[in-house]
């Protein structure tokens, strides 16, 4: 089982109703239609950014339904999300009956295991899943680093195949584009355009709710070797993704996403909204995304 995970990916926000009385499963609908024809590769539901780990069981399989039916065949991702082994053993088995892409994993949180341990952890759900599987690398948010060593074992495994990488780590980066037993996706947004020009094979990242179609076109320019035209679309993006992580994510994309009218200004507690002065210079930033001319 393979699948190619390269290109554009968008984490997909949660909508939530006002007051927080569930999800808003129309506005959800609305923005994977209309994210569908942007040219981007797929979406990863149940991301961090999808607020994942703050939506109940019920929540979350009610979401990765209502996105696999919107995508009408765009691959879709799903993030896993567990707190212990036994509990993402048993999510997995529940996500192997979706016809999903593969399976987004980070390294439990808060355990913080030897290096050893992780590998058996990544490689038990490995050997149980029927999706590919990719590795979710984000020590800020779990508390412990994969080492390089550790994630070339794990390339080796035939179900791992792809890796979010948000480690910050430009050599670890390069190591496994060199490497190339892993597809090697951005995740942390500033760090696209680097990871593409070393030979990465796409993005997961938040950003590209707000014109995903130059993220695209970016990726594009620069497969093409049209390098200058990349770096053009990457400095004019670069302000927004700047202040997208201005404050907690995803308090200021859903701000803007608001603001435009998209959905209701609602987070799961206890994440906040975006200051208002925040949300207002956002708008601004996202009304000066015109780059037509290239």
């Amino acid at each position: 089982m393979s699948f190619d995970f390269s290109g554009i990916w968008i984490p997909l926000i949660t909508p939530l109703q006002a007051d927080d009385e569930g999800v808003d499963h129309t506005a959800l609908t609305r923005l994977v239609q209309q994210y569908r024809s942007s040219g981007i590769r797929g979406f990863a539901s149940l991301s961090t950014t999808g607020e994942a780990s703050l939506l109940c069981a019920e929540e979350q399989d009610a979401v990765l339904a209502t996105t696999l039916a919107a995508a009408q065949g765009l691959p879709v991702i799903a993030g896993l999300t567990a707190s212990t082994f036994k509990q993402a053993c048993e999510r997995m088995h529940q996500l192997n009956r979706y016809e999903i892409a593969g399976i987004m994993l980070s390294s439990p949180s808060y355990i913080r295991p030897s290096q050893q341990g992780l590998v058996e952890y990544f490689s038990r759900l490995a050997d149980i899943s029927e999706k590919p599987l990719v590795i979710y690398e984000i020590p800020y948010r779990t508390g412990i680093s994969l080492e390089l060593s550790s994630l070339l074992t794990l390339a080796r495994h035939p179900n791992i195949q792809a890796i979010k990488d948000c480690a910050g780590s430009l050599a670890i980066t390069q190591a496994l584009i060199i490497d190339g037993h892993l597809q090697v996706l951005a995740g942390e947004d500033f760090n696209i355009f680097n990871t593409l020009c070393m030979g990465g094979h796409g993005a997961i990242a938040a950003a590209t709710h707000i014109r995903p179609d130059l993220y695209v076109t970016m990726m594009q320019a620069i497969q093409a070797g049209q390098l200058a035209k990349a770096q053009q679309i990457f400095a004019s993006v670069s302000p927004l993704i700047q202040q997208l992580f201005a404050e907690p994510n995803p308090a200021p994309l859903k701000g803007l996403l608001a603001q435009q009218g998209q959905i209701a200004n609602q987070l799961r507690f206890p994440l906040l909204p975006a200051s208002t002065g925040l949300v207002e210079q956002l708008g601004h930033l996202a009304e000066q995304l015109d780059i037509s001319y290239l």
